[in-house]
């Protein structure tokens, strides 16, 4: 199933955490959900009450969004978040 985000939703496919280090050392233990996503799919702007909002992120960024945000959906058979804009704190560049 496909989807289209409205307003100020974006779907972000998170981008899993790193398993190695740099010098080759196997991380193991307990380990928070990673908060870097790559950008799917963004919506058109604005809000549900009308008022104007541009959106910043664009298909393909890779962003950091808020721990514990967004909703949680199957996309092209993925698992994916639908999050608000609201919820994304940065773009990697």
């Amino acid at each position: 199933m496909k989807y289209r985000p409205l307003f100020d939703k974006i779907i972000v496919e998170p981008v899993p955490a790193e398993e190695t280090t740099k010098g080759g050392l196997i991380l193991t233990g307990a380990k928070d959900a990673p908060q870097l996503g790559k950008v799917v799919a963004v919506g058109p702007g604005g809000t549900p009450d009308g008022k104007e909002l541009k959106m910043v992120v664009k298909e393909g960024d890779v962003v950091v969004y808020a721990k514990y945000k967004g909703v949680e959906i199957k996309y092209d058979g993925k698992d994916m978040l639908v999050l608000s804009l609201g919820d994304v704190l940065a773009v990697a560049e």
